[in-house]
């Protein structure tokens, strides 16, 4: 197996464990409407995307690094999901 063939694997492999995560996430945040369930159910959707589209762009394209844009994004969510959990509740 080449060195192309078995990156693509890869890139498909984690690609489908994030959205398998995704899917994850977004069941428990059906059941409970908890916000921070629905942030990390659009990270990894967003990293699922992100590998996906990584996988289909040649290698040499000048743009490439453009892609990593949803990967920053992604864990920007992460990020501000755990922040936002971890705030003081208000007092009323």
């Amino acid at each position: 197996m080449d060195k192309l063939a078995l990156n693509a694997f890869c890139s498909g492999a984690f690609a489908l464990a994030c959205l398998a995560v995704a899917l994850f996430f977004f069941r428990f945040w059906r059941k409970s409407q908890e916000r921070l369930f629905a942030i990390l159910c659009s990270a990894f959707a967003l990293l699922a995307l992100e590998r996906t589209v990584l996988a289909s762009v040649p290698a040499a394209h000048e743009s490439r690094h453009w892609i990593y844009l949803a990967r920053l994004v992604a864990f920007a969510l992460i990020i501000i999901g755990v922040l936002d959990k971890n705030r003081p509740a208000r007092l009323p």
